[in-house]
């Protein structure tokens, strides 16, 4: 609600607030948009884009933007903007509250006590956080902030991210990297930040799960098919890893015969790490300030897809 009244207090703006649609009355509904403010449900599509003539900017109230079709918004000279700032407190304490959580099994002693049992034997090889070494794959806001809470647990911290150079992992007492199988070969947690691209969809695999030091536990509050969730379930299976907590999924909501959904060592949530009502908040008045910006200055920050700047500046 406070992104909308942002815009509608904008003189010349009209706000239109139709609800759910399916991608038919999508291109139905932008033929005539200036600008489109959309969260992760909303599939921006090249059909999308050739319907709206006028679009200028498609502003994400979130960080990912594997929702939008970049290349074919680049084509058409609109600008894709993102909002990464919005919900790097709320990401990162679920990201938390899942490697908690998948420490010491705490879903699965609730569901026991709750089951009218007193099993304290059963659930006592939780692992302690101090001292044990903490993987993160994308050392951008989200991952820097879970390292500053995994510091404060007496974790050793290393990362991997081509982005962030040596000095600056140093300067947040971060080992760097450069290789992912070393990356999983001393890390006694891994938990993933990065975006999912054609070059980190399936990371987590059964090559790479075969480098990872035994008893791994992984963690994934970023986009679900960084990992090959039937190598992931193998990998439960012999062993190799330990653990999962996971908050988003390939295909969600995730079909009934899941490979992961259900099992003993998984903890899962319906992709809720950035749902808060704060963290919603601050993504939605980012993305209208965005959206306000573009249309009345012609100023693009936080830019997705930067080639198209040049084409713009051009016309």
């Amino acid at each position: 609600a406070d992104a909308t009244e942002l815009l509608q207090n904008v003189e010349g703006v009209r706000v239109l607030t139709p609800g759910k649609l399916t991608q038919e009355e999508l291109e139905k509904q932008v033929v005539d948009v200036d600008a489109l403010l959309i969260r992760s449900g909303v599939k921006i599509t090249k059909a999308v884009l050739a319907a709206a003539t006028r679009l200028k900017i498609v502003a994400r109230a979130g960080v990912g933007v594997d929702n939008v079709d970049l290349p074919a918004a680049t084509e058409a000279g609109v600008v894709v903007v993102n909002t990464p700032a919005g919900n790097t407190e709320s990401t990162a304490q679920h990201t938390f509250a899942l490697l908690l959580s998948c420490a010491r099994r705490i879903p699965e002693a609730h569901a026991s006590l709750k089951g009218g049992a007193w099993a304290r034997k059963q659930f006592a090889d939780g692992v302690e956080l101090t001292g044990k070494t903490l993987a993160i794959v994308g050392l951008g806001r989200i991952g820097r902030r879970v390292a500053v809470l995994a510091q404060a647990f007496g974790m050793h911290v290393t990362g991997m991210d081509p982005y962030v150079d040596e000095a600056t992992c140093k300067s947040l007492n971060i080992v760097k990297r450069d290789d992912f199988a070393a990356l999983l070969a001393d890390a006694d947690f891994v938990t993933l930040h990065t975006v999912l691209t054609d070059e980190t969809c399936n990371l987590i695999c059964a090559e790479s799960l075969a480098a990872a030091k035994p008893g791994l536990r992984i963690v994934n509050a970023a986009r679900g098919a960084l990992i090959d969730e039937q190598a992931l379930a193998d990998a439960l299976d012999s062993g190799i890893v330990a653990g999962a907590a996971l908050d988003v999924f390939a295909t969600e909501p995730p079909p009934a015969d899941h490979p992961l959904v259900g099992r003993h060592n998984v903890v899962h949530t319906p992709h809720l790490a950035a749902s808060t009502p704060a963290a919603q908040r601050a993504c939605g008045i980012e993305a209208a300030e965005l959206v306000r910006d573009a249309l009345l200055k012609n100023k693009f920050a936080n830019c997705c897809n930067r080639d198209v700047l040049e084409k713009i500046n051009q016309n």
